[in-house]
C-alpha cells in the first residue's frame, strides 16, 4: 500500500498517525485562563489530555504537547490558555503523569465544555496551588512539571486539526518520593503510567523488558 497524504481526508491522516505512532504518553496539561478572558460560568482552571506530547531536552529542561486546533479552526482552550503572553494567554502550563488509577477520570476531560467551565469539576479531580506558576497541578498525580511557555509553532494556523507545538521549559516539579528515588530514578511499576494507542484504547506500561545499548544488543 502506498498513500499519499494529500489524497487522504482529515480523520484518515489522523488514524494513521495515532494507529501507527504508540504508544503515545499523556500529558494531563492543566491550565489557567488569563485575567479579563470572558469566562463563561465555572471557575478559570482548564485540564485536558493529550497524547502528542514528548520530551524535548535537559539543558535546559524542557518538554512539548502538541494540542490541535479544532474542527472550526480556532484554538484550543489549553492552548489559548498557555500561549505567551504577548499573544494573549497566561504563558504557563503545568504537565501531570496520567497514573492508571485516574484513567477514566482522564478521559472525562476530553469532553467539550464552554471556556472556563473547569474540568477539575466535572471528574473531580483535585486542582492543588504549583509552587511557581498559576495553573493548578492534579493532586492525584504522582509527577507534575511546572512550565513557562518558551515558544508555539503553529503548523497551519486558523484552519481544522491545524497543529500546534507548545514548548514549555519546566520550573519546578513535583515528584511522589515514593515514586521518584534518591538518585532521580522513577519506579515504573509505581508510577503505574498509561499510554494512548488508536481510538479509545489505551496501554499500561506493566510488561517491560530490558536490552543493552549499542553492538551488545545484538547479542541480547
Amino acid at each position: 500500500m502506498h498513500i499519499s497524504p494529500s489524497e487522504l481526508s482529515l480523520e484518515d491522516r489522523y488514524k494513521l498517525l495515532i494507529g501507527s505512532i504508540v504508544p503515545r504518553p499523556i500529558a494531563f496539561v492543566s491550565t489557567v485562563a488569563p485575567s479579563g478572558a470572558g469566562l463563561v460560568g465555572g471557575r478559570a482552571f482548564n485540564l485536558a489530555p493529550f497524547s502528542f506530547f514528548a520530551g524535548v531536552g535537559s539543558n535546559p529542561m524542557t518538554l512539548l504537547f502538541c494540542p490541535a486546533n479544532k474542527p472550526d479552526g480556532s484554538e484550543k482552550d489549553s492552548l489559548r490558555n498557555a500561549k505567551p503572553v504577548h499573544e494573549g494567554g497566561t504563558g504557563e502550563f503545568v504537565v501531570n503523569i496520567v497514573p492508571h488509577a485516574i484513567a477514566q477520570r482522564m478521559a472525562a476531560c476530553a469532553e467539550e465544555l464552554a471556556y472556563g467551565q473547569s474540568e477539575f469539576d466535572l471528574s473531580g479531580l483535585t486542582p492543588t496551588t504549583s509552587s511557581v506558576v498559576k495553573p493548578p497541578r492534579v493532586a492525584e498525580c504522582p509527577i507534575a512539571f511546572e512550565c513557562r511557555t518558551v515558544q508555539v509553532v503553529r503548523t497551519n494556523p486558523g484552519q481544522p486539526s491545524g497543529g500546534n507545538i507548545v514548548i514549555g521549559e519546566v520550573v519546578h516539579i513535583h515528584a511522589d518520593e515514593k515514586v521518584v528515588n534518591e538518585r532521580f530514578h522513577v519506579d515504573p511499576a509505581l508510577l503505574d503510567a498509561i499510554g494512548r494507542m488508536g481510538g479509545r484504547t489505551y496501554s499500561t506500561t506493566r510488561e517491560r523488558f530490558d536490552i543493552p545499548w549499542g553492538k551488545a544488543a545484538l547479542g541480547a
